[in-house]
């Protein structure tokens, strides 16, 4: 597959999706991500449609299992989606609302768990692919962390990314759901880029196996990082237990290589 094409300048905000199997470490690096890009002096709001809290850790905010209220989204009327939100919020709304703001100045907004009966999790799955419709795209640089496996992915949740990050680790499942999800680019709302990440990486075989089982050269090679690693068992995000880390350096250099991809690279390029 060959490398990821710069993007036209549709929009001076980016959208970028993280895909990958459940336990690869997609959630830490998403949060850590949007995070290094607020830095910038850029406006970032997260959206976790993952029902599993584990970006509001990664990004360090302390709501981290409180989705959107139940009353948000009521039922949808003849000709509209089974759920829809309250007709006096809009996806502006629900952002000025119920968005938390974490570190760096990164808004969070969290559409889901599985607490309670699956209908909430519909109901909010909902709220989540209107609000990322109606969104302005001039308003938001958007990072979303996408339920673990292919399912969701693969059913569209992706479709209003212009890339997807996809984040594996060197095992034989986690490239074997990688080799599924690639296959996003070939759909007809796919995103213009899909790019590889590779976490965790314990040498430089961890990352020359999986490009080699891809056939796909990474955008990002993210090693382990033991410091981290003990900040996550306490609680603690990445960038405030090792913020000058590993894992850090390395999600800095693939902020610069999503970036690079849109034709307004150098104005965030920081």
């Amino acid at each position: 597959m060959e490398e990821p094409m710069p993007l036209a300048d549709s929009s001076s905000m980016m959208r970028v999706a993280f895909v990958g199997k459940g336990g690869a470490g997609k959630s830490t690096i998403a949060g850590t991500f949007a995070r290094l890009l607020a830095r910038r002096g850029q406006p970032v709001l997260a959206l976790d449609s993952d029902p599993m809290p584990g970006m509001p850790y990664a990004l360090g905010v302390a709501v981290d299992d409180c989705p959107i209220p139940d009353d948000v989204v009521v039922s949808g009327g003849e000709g509209e989606p089974r759920w829809v939100l309250r007709s006096d919020l809009d996806a502006a709304a629900i952002v000025d609302r119920y968005a938390a703001e974490g570190p760096d100045g990164v808004r969070y907004l969290q559409f889901g768990n599985l607490w309670g009966h699956v209908v909430r999790l519909q109901k909010a799955q909902h709220a989540w692919s209107q609000v990322v419709a109606e969104l302005d795209r001039d308003q938001w640089h958007l990072v979303g962390d996408l339920p673990g496996g292919t399912r969701q992915a693969m059913f569209g949740w992706a479709r209003y990314a212009d890339t997807v990050c996809l984040v594996v680790e060197s095992t034989v499942k986690s490239m074997h759901t990688a080799a599924r999800l690639l296959t996003l680019s070939q759909a007809k709302w796919g995103p213009s880029s899909l790019v590889l990440v590779v976490n965790k990486a314990c040498d430089d075989s961890d990352a020359a196996r999986i490009c080699e089982r891809l056939e796909l050269p990474a955008a990002a090679v993210v090693p382990h990082d033991p410091e981290a690693g003990r900040g996550d068992r306490r609680g603690a995000a990445p960038l405030d237990a090792a913020p000058d880390g590993a894992l850090a350096h390395a999600v800095d250099a693939l902020v610069d290589r999503v970036v690079s991809l849109y034709s307004f690279g150098e104005e965030v390029a920081g």
